[in-house]
């Protein structure tokens, strides 16, 4: 007898498929921890099954196998995949200050998905996150219909899909700022994927610490995109970063580049972050940014006007 999980899966699955069929998407979530019980994320990668766990404490000490096997039977039942096109990770509770984006396998599940009518690669394997923030696909959307002839900064740029779009939107430039060798040769990819050259003047990527490189930029920007990590203690940074303590320096000292009348736009997954009241006036977007396809609150974004 199918479970409540399967169940669940296949009425979802069902109005999921069309509705990104017409969007021109292939990467998409089909269940969202919608059921306290089967407390998983469900996304859908070009074929390939992507599962976040979201254990509680508790359950973590009792074991979870029992509940993993039925996740992966009921996605196989319900999906008409095979077990191993199912990839399952586990966001497991940890100390404040630990490290970001550990690498978990070398195993390189690479997958090019569709999105906004741009390719975007996607590493199902390797690390917790896949390389593209499915949940930030609205304000991606909204920053390439307002790139066009505009300077565009993105910071703590990840794998640079905000670059890319602002790119295909008409940009006529774009910066792309991040710490990491890994996800700046992946932001190139991007880049290159859709037919863009990012080694040239129109385009660059620069592996850099953001905070460092924010106090010496003197370059000014027509749209800027901060998405920072809710905390930080790379080693390579120097120093600690807590998004609710330092987003006030952080939106201030970016918004000092803006030029008169340039957009900022702050996000983060921060859920119980505050924005400092002595910022100057914004627009929350959220929850507008928030997708369809998702049933949480999973992030909280503003635009700043300079």
């Amino acid at each position: 007898m199918p479970s409540d999980f399967e169940n669940r899966l296949k009425k979802n699955a069902k109005h999921r498929f069309a509705w990104a069929k017409k969007q021109g998407l292939t990467a998409f979530r089909l269940y969202d921890l919608d059921m306290p019980e089967w407390p998983v994320a469900v996304d859908w990668y070009a074929g390939f099954v992507h599962v976040m766990e979201y254990p509680s404490r508790r359950k973590l000490r009792e074991g979870v196998d029992a509940m993993r096997a039925e996740v992966r039977r009921s996605l196989c039942a319900a999906l008409n995949v095979e077990d191993t096109a199912i990839f399952l990770k586990t966001h497991e509770p940890k100390a404040w200050g630990s490290e970001q984006y550990d690498k978990l396998s070398a195993t390189s599940k690479i997958v090019i998905v569709e999105e906004n009518g741009l390719k975007l690669e996607c590493n199902l394997s390797d690390y917790l996150d896949t390389g593209l923030f499915l949940d930030h696909r609205q304000t991606r959307a909204m920053v390439k219909k307002a790139a066009k002839d505009l300077r565009v900064l993105n910071l703590f740029a990840y794998t640079g899909s905000f670059s890319v779009n602002a790119r295909a939107g008409g940009a006529a430039q774009t910066t792309t700022v991040d710490l990491s060798k890994t996800y700046c040769e992946w932001a190139a990819r991007n880049f290159a994927v859709n037919g863009f050259d990012s080694a040239g003047p129109r385009d660059r990527i620069i592996r850099d610490d953001v905070l460092a490189w924010l106090e010496n930029a003197r370059e000014e920007f027509d749209l800027i995109v901060l998405d920072p990590p809710s905390f930080s203690t790379s080693k390579k940074m120097g120093r600690r970063f807590e998004v609710q303590r330092d987003h006030r320096w952080l939106v201030e000292t970016a918004g000092s580049l803006l030029s008169p009348g340039g957009t900022l736009y702050f996000s983060t997954n921060y859920l119980e972050f505050e924005l400092d009241e002595s910022l100057p006036d914004s627009e929350e977007l959220t929850p507008k940014s928030i997708p369809e396809d998702f049933r949480r609150t999973v992030h909280r974004c503003w635009r700043f006007t300079a």
